[in-house]
């Protein structure tokens, strides 16, 4: 009869290194390529050599909580990279454009970094549910941000955006949208195409009018509006919105 635990701890295959304040990637981690797991965070990681290629199993890479420049480009071409991949908390400028190869991948956390932009190809990370790219120096996001047909959850707050691109009105299942602390002056109108979004965080901007389309996203639950002009929202949107059992806060 088999050893069901030797059976299970096999299939995990773990590289579990959180906090170990290493200074380098260590050689454990070439020593074979069937992880399904790497967890590289705070380890004082200043860079990441090429070769995750050859991690053909790797389902999560946390290598969030670092001091990294660049992430290597191979770092899109792991075909089983589905499920997280972490790199905020960097000093990341950018991230490469074969990041858009991950067409498989659900979560991924940009946050915490220098970013001023984020690659084009980001639209075709078509299975991504969550999206973080938090506290960056974001201006504008790219056109193609309207591919992420899956998308759930995007979280933006803490940038420099002044508007979301045209393409966001394709978000069709997006349920979250966090623009907290941006350079907003209105309500990005594709928000209007959004038939799914229950929370939406506008705090912290510069919005002096809600339109009166917002009253109509089916969906909506919550609207948070505070830290914004005193009479953004007229009192009787927010009527329609609370009746009907949507929280709003200004």
């Amino acid at each position: 009869m088999s050893d069901t635990r030797a059976d299970d701890r096999a299939a995990v295959r773990v590289l579990d290194l959180w906090r170990h304040r290493l200074g380098a990637v260590p050689e454990a981690l070439w020593a074979r390529t069937d992880w399904t797991t790497v967890v590289l965070a705070e380890n004082d990681l200043t860079e990441v050599p090429p070769g995750f290629a050859r991690m053909t199993a790797l389902r999560t890479l946390d290598l969030g909580h670092n001091t990294l420049t660049r992430l290597p480009d191979d770092i899109g071409d792991l075909p089983a990279l589905t499920d997280f991949l972490y790199v905020h908390d960097n000093r990341l400028r950018e991230l490469p454009d074969t990041l858009g190869h991950l067409n498989r991948l659900r979560y991924l956390n940009a946050g915490d970094n220098p970013l001023t932009r984020l690659p084009d190809t980001l639209g075709h990370m078509t299975s991504l549910v969550e999206l973080r790219a938090e506290n960056c120096r974001l201006t504008t996001l790219p056109a193609t941000l309207g591919g992420l047909r899956a998308l759930r959850e995007l979280h933006l707050r803490g940038n420099r955006l002044s508007n979301l691109p045209e393409s966001a009105a394709h978000l069709a299942d997006l349920r979250q949208l966090d623009l907290r602390g941006n350079a907003l002056t209105e309500v990005p109108a594709a928000v209007a195409a959004l038939p799914r979004l229950r929370h939406l965080d506008l705090r912290a901007n510069h919005i002096t009018h809600v339109p009166d389309w917002v009253a109509q996203l089916p969906r909506l639950e919550k609207l948070d509006l505070r830290w914004n002009a005193p009479s953004a929202a007229p009192h009787d949107l927010v009527d329609t919105l609370e009746r009907r059992g949507c929280a709003v806060l200004r």
